[in-house]
């Protein structure tokens, strides 16, 4: 089973993320890069820099790390094989910790509590 929802720094749903580890729910990021928005923070900038790495490839190293299924989108072959490219390093504890404390509860994406289908 697998339960793709908005997942990314700035929302990182931590209470639904537990709820699918415990009941063999595999979480799969939908807007992982929060439609670019996360490129340009500082934070995420300086943990980049440190690994020689793009503000991209350190969110999807995230992920990875938080043992969630990421499915970048692009089209452009660079960028697809940028994020690729996020195998050989990993992020401290310290680094998921303060990606973790990015987390605003933050939506690009329309709310699923309060959609009108």
């Amino acid at each position: 089973m697998i339960n793709q929802v908005e997942y990314h720094p700035r929302l990182s749903q931590n209470d639904l993320h537990e709820f699918c580890k415990r009941n063999g729910i595999q979480l799969e990021a939908w807007s992982p890069l929060m439609q670019g928005q996360l490129l340009d923070n500082d934070i995420l900038h300086e943990i980049a820099r440190k690994h020689n790495k793009s503000v991209a490839q350190i969110i999807l190293r995230w992920d990875l790390q938080n043992e969630v299924v990421t499915i970048p989108k692009s089209t452009k072959e660079h960028r697809i094989i940028e994020n690729a490219n996020v195998f050989d390093f990993e992020l401290t504890n310290e680094e998921m910790d303060v990606i973790h404390g990015l987390n605003q509860n933050l939506r690009v994406g329309p709310d699923p509590d309060n959609f009108d289908f």
